[in-house]
């Protein structure tokens, strides 16, 4: 049985309505919500959500100084359950932690961040 489902992309941005609507287009989503802050797309079984980051800088991938900007958040049936394997297959918990009831951060063996998350529902359909 897995941990884990993929539940939400999260883009870091500096506009999250324009963002918002147009992978809603390029996806034949629709806008659920949101505002300046953070505007969440729902395309089929998927979300993505456009975050606002203050200072954002667009990446230079595949080169040049500002990696790429993308996390992703997993949904989890228990929080704690879902911290304690992956942190047993190689995570790390990230220091800063803004929501730790409801969004756990962690970062992957090679630094990746990622969050779990009971906040979005597991099972799908």
């Amino acid at each position: 049985m897995s941990v884990a489902r993929l539940g939400m992309v999260s883009l870091d941005c500096a506009e999250t309505v324009p963002l918002a609507e147009f992978w809603a287009g390029l996806l034949d989503g629709a806008v659920i919500g949101g505002d300046e802050q953070v505007s969440v797309v729902r395309a089929g079984g998927m979300m993505i959500a456009m975050i606002r980051v203050p200072g954002y800088r667009q990446p230079t991938w595949p080169g040049g100084d500002t990696p790429k900007h993308i996390h992703l958040d997993l949904a989890v049936r228990d929080l704690d359950e879902a911290e304690a394997e992956a942190l047993r297959l190689g995570a790390t918990k990230a220091e800063h932690q803004p929501q730790p009831d409801q969004w756990r951060v962690f970062h992957d063996p090679a630094g990746h961040p990622f969050c779990l998350t009971a906040n979005i529902p597991f099972e799908t359909g």
